[in-house]
């Protein structure tokens, strides 16, 4: 994977960022109170966002980082996201939970993430890094049978 981030300056980690926050404002999160934004940079520049959505029964829930996978599969754009940015609170900045690696799996051989929070922490890691045994087609038609 070529590394990428050298073309990220400061100015536009906070500016992606703020953007993520934007986007983490628009969640629906009652129960946790945690709220998650998820900004998709593609590699024409164009940037998609999603945010969480709880329900009251949580295994019905979904994360930022899925809402947005399924928005960029609809949209058909899945191949052309260069880099994924998570915005939460939390400190150190939180990184996506493992139904969102698993996910993001699905798509991406590897995939470079910024994560980041409102006090100015930020941190970049790929997703081979996060999730480095993640499930993958090739392993489930190995194990497929007749």
């Amino acid at each position: 994977m070529i590394d990428i981030r050298e073309r990220y300056t400061t100015q536009h980690i906070s500016e992606l960022l703020k953007e993520a926050e934007v986007a983490s404002k628009r969640a629906h999160a009652p129960y946790s109170k945690f709220y998650v934004g998820a900004v998709a940079v593609l590699k024409s520049g164009e940037r998609v966002s999603a945010s969480n959505f709880e329900n009251v029964s949580y295994g019905l829930s979904c994360c930022a980082e899925r809402n947005l996978m399924a928005r960029l599969n609809h949209d058909q754009c899945v191949k052309d996201v260069e880099l994924l940015v998570v915005y939460t609170k939390a400190s150190p900045p939180s990184a996506p939970c493992g139904m969102c690696r698993q996910v993001l799996v699905e798509f991406f051989d590897d995939l470079l993430i910024l994560m980041g929070n409102d006090r100015g922490e930020h941190r970049f890691l790929t997703l081979r890094t996060l999730f480095p045994e993640g499930f993958n087609r090739a392993e489930l038609i190995s194990g497929q049978t007749d």
